[in-house]
């Protein structure tokens, strides 16, 4: 695990991560990771002090089955609900890991990266009970406040989320840190994509979590300024 800030953790789940975060009494999940990855995150939650009868929320960034492949086993062992974007929720609620538009993005690196890695969020899994849908502007009454920012590109219904009293964005599948700061590798819409990423870096942040791939905890607004405001 990395610390982020003394309430944030970040989980490596192999080449995905997943999010810890201290919540009053209790703790909030951001994404659960692929299938089979509950127990993982139950004992790394253990290591902090978050038993699984105080975990309160989970809340996905989308829908893929490396972002939300463990809901399901999750629900079964704490008392958590969920939330999503209107757009992947019912995916989610299916266990449909992909819309036929995905496809590697539009650079030669991605399609070399897809080839290398596949589509690690491709498979089918287990459909997942989703109470809440979180649209862009909300605030979720978690952690301080988390606020909704939809980033549409990689899936049509992915979120950002801006814990602003914190100084962190969740940036999720936006873009990845796995070989430098770059695009992720595939996209529903490239063009919806770029526009995220070019709205992301206008916020104010000092932190930034990516789902694939190391945290910037320096100047992480910036970077992403000197990155992606001009776009790709």
């Amino acid at each position: 695990m990395k610390t982020i800030t003394p309430d944030i953790h970040e989980l490596s789940l192999g080449i995905v991560n997943v999010w810890l975060i201290r919540d009053g009494d209790g703790w909030v999940l951001i994404d659960t990771g692929s299938p089979n990855s509950a127990g993982e995150i139950l004992n790394a939650a253990g290591i902090l002090g978050f038993p699984p009868e105080q975990l309160r929320h989970v809340v996905l960034t989308h829908h893929h089955a490396d972002h939300a492949g463990s809901l399901a086993a999750l629900r079964l062992r704490t008392p958590a609900d969920a939330t999503a974007h209107p757009l992947d929720a019912d995916l989610i609620r299916r266990g449909t890991a992909v819309r036929p538009t995905l496809k590697p993005g539009p650079s030669a690196f991605s399609r070399v990266l897809v080839r290398l890695f596949g589509a690690s969020g491709s498979a089918p899994y287990e459909p997942g009970i989703v109470e809440g849908e979180a649209s862009d502007g909300d605030v979720l009454p978690i952690a301080g406040g988390l606020r909704v920012i939809h980033t549409p590109g990689h899936s049509a219904g992915h979120i950002a989320l801006f814990a602003e009293r914190q100084g962190v964005l969740f940036a999720g599948d936006t873009c990845a840190n796995m070989f430098g700061l770059g695009p992720s590798i595939m996209y529903e819409d490239a063009a919806a994509g770029m526009g995220s990423l070019a709205r992301l870096a206008t916020l104010d942040f000092e932190a930034v979590c990516f789902g694939h791939g190391r945290a910037i905890t320096r100047d992480a607004a910036g970077r992403f300024r000197r990155r992606w405001a001009g776009g790709i």
